[in-house]
C-alpha cells in the first residue's frame, strides 16, 4: 500500500473509525467531562490525517481515548488507554491515578 494511500483512509472507514470512538469517548465519560463529542468528531472529519493516527493505533490492539483539550494548540489529546500494550509496543507509562489506565500516546 502507498504511503499517501494508508493516511488518506477511504470514507467508509473513516466512519467505523469515527464510530468506534464515539462509542469509547461515551463509555469513558470520566476521561474528559469538559468536552462534547460533537466538537471532536468535527474537528476529526476535517482532519483525516488524524484518523490515520488513531487507526494506526487501533489496528495494533490499542484503545485511543479522548482525555483532554489542548487550548493553546486547539488540539484534542488521545491517549492509548487499552488496558494492555498494543501489539509490538512496550508500555511506557503507568496509572497516573485511581481508576486511571493510561499509557501516554498523545496524537496531535
Amino acid at each position: 500500500m502507498k504511503e499517501k494511500d494508508r493516511k488518506d483512509p477511504s470514507l467508509e472507514g473513516q466512519g467505523k473509525l469515527i464510530e468506534t470512538l464515539r462509542l469509547r469517548f461515551e463509555s469513558n465519560s470520566n476521561r474528559h467531562r469538559a468536552i462534547d463529542w460533537a466538537h471532536v468528531r468535527k474537528r476529526l472529519e476535517a482532519n483525516p490525517e488524524k484518523l490515520w493516527s488513531l487507526n494506526e493505533i487501533e489496528i495494533t490492539g490499542g484503545e485511543p481515548v479522548v482525555v483532554g483539550y489542548d487550548k493553546d494548540t486547539g488540539e484534542f489529546v488521545f491517549y492509548d488507554c487499552s488496558p494492555e500494550s498494543p501489539t509490538g509496543e512496550e508500555a511506557f507509562a503507568r496509572p497516573a491515578g485511581p481508576g486511571v489506565e493510561e499509557k501516554k500516546q498523545a496524537v496531535r
